[in-house]
């Protein structure tokens, strides 16, 4: 018998989660992606199907800030982004997606940058 893959039960939790989850133009929802090496944030209007900001490491100006910080701090770094972006655009609140991830470590690190950069949720 195969082991399940840890990414197919992620799914299911994420799925799982989004059937509760709905982001609003007036409150979008902050989703997180997790890979080995970088985090993902985006702000999405769900009833239009728009993604409204987004930030990552990978992202140039933010890859400079992260160089040589740990995988936490850079993923609170990116939180503090996404944040600032949102602000720009006029978004305060959000509804917070940890896309099927366990609410601690990086998936925590973003969401306390996220709030200390202006975002209620």
């Amino acid at each position: 018998m195969a082991k399940k893959s840890r990414n197919v039960a992620r799914k299911r939790r994420q799925l799982r989660v989004r059937a509760k989850i709905y982001g609003t133009a007036e409150r979008p929802r902050l989703n997180v992606f997790r890979s080995l090496e970088n985090i993902y944030a985006q702000v999405i209007d769900d009833e239009k199907g728009n993604t409204i900001v987004s930030a990552s490491t990978v992202d140039r100006e933010v890859a400079k800030q992260v160089e040589g910080k740990t995988k936490a701090e850079a993923a609170k770094i990116v939180g503090m982004v996404v944040a600032d972006r949102a602000k720009k655009v006029g978004i305060n609140q959000v509804v917070f997606d940890r896309g099927g991830y366990r609410y601690h470590g990086r998936i925590k690190a973003l969401a306390d940058g996220a709030r200390e950069g202006g975002l209620d949720f």
